[in-house]
């Protein structure tokens, strides 16, 4: 694989130094799968030859190869002013490499994370194995988390014992007003369990999760955000159909826009959840649930447009892949959400809400508007309860007219 990246035996040559050059084939093969292009898979490569020539000088070899070493290079090299965006990018993953071959310990530390990355990585880990948390929550969580410690921390060293009441509070007056009521509720508490865990494990001693403001939603209190009759078809007709990412992203938009599937289902969809000859769909929802939908002829020929002629070829079994390398499926339900919002800004559709839930809520008021009940809503929405589906109700306005009291002193 090296001989084929770079036409220079001598330059070849000179990658093949220190401990680290028998894993350099394995690397560069690895990365390719991946879809990396090949003048970033030779970058890649002559960053791991510089850390293997490194280790030969300083007489260590790949078994004391570990996440403080790789920082000890990183370092050095900053000093040299050869450092290179993206090289602990680089090196996390040829370590992460090694240790699922078993040629190093799996490392805990990851190379260039300093003491608040650190903290953060062991939250996750704890809200992932202890807590079960979903991959989704975990994310929200975590931005939460990001985001208080950079700015209580902006330009200083990350100091958890002298946290305080005024900095929770504050925090939370500062972007409460701009969140959604379900958002600002995921804030608080993911700042609650931070808290918690980190006094559980001696990080502080006061118990800030206590100082933690309650932020009131009352149930129904919101209407749903839809889009005006026929604005989807708009958004749909804007997506460049002849590119790859074009059909991509229309047989996502259809999906969110047929059968209402929230953005998490639509990153978990795999290959075998398709049922061609059954016209059937297996979605994956909340909590663990999978239910089968009826795949409806539009939505199937769009998906089965990108597969023939737009998914790259990669090992990932999700049905929708990332455009750039690494080759895989979406990481997360925001790729989704960023999708949508470049369909409407294309459209020309201006919307307070810009998420994928727009779609769902469009699809259950167009539904509503077009005579079906609320029980048939809840039924292709998959909600478990009725009262999820009972906030359509309040734009049901013809339904509503027949409920509404004279005005008093009004005409009779």
């Amino acid at each position: 694989m090296i001989d084929q990246l770079f036409s220079l035996p001598i330059a070849v040559e000179r990658l093949r130094h220190g401990p680290l050059r028998e894993h350099l084939n394995t690397y560069a093969s690895a990365v390719a799968q991946q879809g990396y292009a090949r003048h970033s898979i030779r970058t890649q490569v002559v960053v791991i030859a510089d850390l293997s020539r490194w280790l030969e000088q300083k007489h260590l070899d790949v078994g004391n190869l570990n996440g403080k070493v790789v920082d000890r290079f990183l370092r050095h090299r900053q000093r040299r002013k050869e450092n290179r965006q993206g090289d602990a990018c680089v090196l996390n993953r040829f370590l992460a490499m090694l240790g699922q071959m078993g040629v190093v310990e799996q490392h805990q530390k990851a190379p260039g994370e300093n003491p608040r990355q650190s903290i953060i990585h062991d939250f996750r880990r704890y809200l992932l194995q202890e807590r079960g948390l979903s991959v989704r929550t975990l994310q929200y969580y975590v931005h939460f988390i990001e985001q208080f410690l950079s700015e209580r921390f902006r330009h200083k060293t990350l100091n958890l014992p002298t946290l305080r009441a005024a900095d929770v509070t504050g925090f939370v007056q500062r972007h409460a007003h701009r969140l959604s009521p379900g958002r600002t509720k995921l804030l608080v508490t993911a700042l609650r369990s931070f808290f918690r865990y980190l006094r559980y494990h001696g990080e502080i001693s006061l118990d800030l999760a206590a100082c933690v403001p309650t932020v009131p939603n009352w149930s129904k209190s919101t209407l749903p955000k839809f889009l005006p009759p026929g604005t989807v078809q708009r958004v749909l007709n804007r997506c460049d159909r002849r590119t790859s990412l074009g059909r991509r992203d229309y047989a996502i938009l259809l999906l969110l826009a047929r059968l209402g599937l929230r953005a998490s289902e639509v990153v978990a969809l795999n290959l075998e959840d398709i049922d061609w000859e059954g016209g059937l769909m297996t979605v994956h929802g909340k909590g663990g649930r999978s239910t089968q939908m009826p795949l409806p002829a539009d939505v199937g020929e769009a998906i089965a447009a990108y597969l023939r002629n737009g998914r790259p070829r990669c090992l990932s079994r999700r049905v929708f892949i990332r455009a750039k390398a690494p080759l895989d499926g979406f990481a997360s339900s925001v790729a989704i959400c960023v999708i949508v919002r470049y369909a409407l800004e294309r459209a020309g559709v201006e919307s307070a809400r810009k998420g994928a839930h727009l779609f769902r809520h469009t699809l259950a008021c167009d539904l509503l508007r077009q005579g079906c009940s609320l029980d048939e809503i809840g039924e292709l929405l998959r909600h478990q309860s009725p009262d999820t589906t009972a906030i359509y109700a309040k734009v049901d306005l013809t339904a509503l007219q027949s409920l509404a009291l004279p005005w008093p002193g009004g005409k009779r």
